[in-house]
């Protein structure tokens, strides 16, 4: 089957779905907010250093302050870099090590930040991660600026090739070609779609890329508050840049507006691509016709069922996500431990598809059924490793510990489906559950004998509650109400109010 890229543009969202071999792998959704800010580039005014944490918080003219790592602040560090270089052994190897990375760690970290940083001083920053719950936004000195086939990396002086690009002896054509072509101290990485690219195409790219940067480092001298100094492409002209690779056979778009947008995009960075380029004119829904709506509602669950009858389910906190493997109904064939190998298996393949689909990042724990045998451990291991090898984000897995746990990590930087689609539940408060009916029956019980006890004696109470409390209270539970009564010396009389909470009541006397 072949490979498509969907896209729904409407006036109030655009949804982009990457689907191979009639599978949703990767679903992205910008929200007209105008809250979308990762990528984003502004100038920033630090307004605290934090010593103790080695970060500080810069104003980048939003509601939160952004925060900033040590690690991620740019301060021309030429001299850095060098030391750095110094103390890998050799260029060559420290930058395949970091698979195109920016130099971080242990060296980077002895610089502190309060010589780097003071509060009031005006930085050029990049959001790295979109703000998450109470958290605002992580910001960058390290600026990237993505283009088709290359992603310049002004403050960094070096040249990543993509891992995807296997081919030794184009990787050292690639690199070749761009020591040649680019300006002195400054980085770049040579994106996937640039196998086989000729010199003049990423010459023309790269001029391209070191003028937008000359841009926006002008309107930094220029301005003097903190804001926004350039904004990332449409999440429509993303999709195209970043998504659409040799890998994908057409894009299907629904607006003629979007269409041309892309069109003309394309025509600048990969004519070649024009061909692939469809404007869907159906009358059925777009994400309809091509069975991704129903994928989306899916997303939603927590309790995912695998073929075999086995099943797993996603328990996502602010700090990590839980992930719970079960055999369900698959009893298997031979004896246990082939069950649960058979279920763990079939278990990885799915959890890998959920992560990517879904989005999940940060700390990531999968508990897995036990299995006796360290051969079999390992075998889900090294399964899972392979299945996450398609996945564009950054994971790191550790080996699986004696519990059957294995805990990984995912790069985070865009907010999880869940977070799009769905908000805490008013009724529950976001618990996921709510009080069982006799919990709620018993704390009516506490509270009328509590509040009796300053009441004058033979009046009435008044107990306003949910229906399925007082069918409760006037059924199963008549035998404690009647006790109760005799108890306080007062009547009680039961009021149902169809708009009540399940857990909500009111006394009065």
């Amino acid at each position: 089957m072949s490979n498509e890229l969907v896209i729904n543009v409407r006036p109030y969202q655009t949804r982009v779905a990457l689907v191979e071999n009639g599978i949703v792998v990767e679903l992205h959704i910008e929200r007209k907010t105008g809250h979308e800010y990762v990528g984003n580039i502004y100038r920033g005014r630090v307004v605290r250093v934090l010593p103790g944490m080695q970060a500080a918080f810069v104003d980048i003219g939003l509601d939160r302050t952004a925060f900033l790592y040590v690690a991620d602040v740019h301060k021309d560090f030429s001299e850095m870099e060098r030391m750095m270089l110094r103390n890998s052994h050799d260029q060559e190897e420290f930058f395949q090590d970091t698979n195109g990375e920016y130099p971080t760690g242990r060296q980077q970290m002895q610089l502190l930040i309060e010589d780097l940083l003071h509060e009031g001083q005006d930085i050029m920053v990049q959001v790295a991660k979109e703000p998450f719950g109470s958290k605002g936004a992580r910001v960058t000195g390290h600026i990237s600026l993505p283009g088709r086939h290359l992603v310049l990396m002004p403050t960094v002086n070096h040249i990543g090739i993509s891992r995807r690009i296997e081919d030794k002896a184009e990787r050292e054509r690639l690199k070749a070609l761009m020591q040649e072509i680019r300006p002195e101290d400054t980085g770049f990485i040579v994106r996937t779609v640039s196998e086989d690219a000729t010199k003049e195409k990423l010459k023309a790219e790269m001029d391209f890329l070191l003028k937008l940067y000359a841009s926006i480092q002008a309107k930094m001298q220029k301005g003097s508050n903190p804001g926004l100094l350039y904004r990332d492409l449409s999440i429509s002209l993303r999709a195209v840049r970043d998504l659409f690779t040799n890998e994908v056979d057409r894009l299907i778009i629904d607006s003629a507006d979007e269409y041309q947008n892309i069109v003309d995009f394309i025509a600048t960075f990969a004519p070649g691509l024009a061909s692939s380029v469809e404007l869907y004119e159906g009358r059925e829904p777009v994400f309809d016709a091509f069975g991704i709506e129903m994928d989306i509602s899916r997303a939603m669950e927590k309790k995912v069922w695998l073929k075999s009858g086995g099943y797993i389910v996603i328990e996502s906190t602010e700090a990590l996500t839980a992930i719970d493997v079960n055999t369900g109904s698959y009893v298997g064939a031979r004896n246990l431990e082939e069950t649960i190998l058979k279920t763990n298996l079939e278990a990885v393949k799915e959890i890998a598809y959920q992560l990517r689909f879904r989005n999940l990042g940060g700390l990531i724990v999968i508990d897995f059924i036990d299995m006796e045998k360290l051969p079999n451990r390992e075998k889900v291991f090294t399964a899972l490793k392979e299945a996450l090898n398609k996945d564009r984000a950054k994971s790191n897995i550790l080996h699986m510990s004696d519990l059957g746990l294995i805990e990984m990590t995912r790069k985070r930087t865009r907010a999880n489906l869940n977070s799009l689609l769905t908000e805490n539940c008013p009724y529950c408060e976001g618990r996921g559950f709510v009080k069982s009916k006799k919990t709620v029956c018993y704390e009516i019980f506490i509270d009328i004998e509590r509040e009796s006890s300053s009441a004058t004696e033979g009046e009435q109470i008044y107990l306003m509650v949910n229906p399925q409390i007082e069918e409760m209270l006037r059924e199963e539970e008549q035998d404690s109400v009647i006790d109760l009564e005799k108890r306080t010396w007062k009547r009680i009389i039961i009021v149902s109010n169809k708009d009540f909470h399940l857990e909500q009541y009111d006394i009065s006397f």
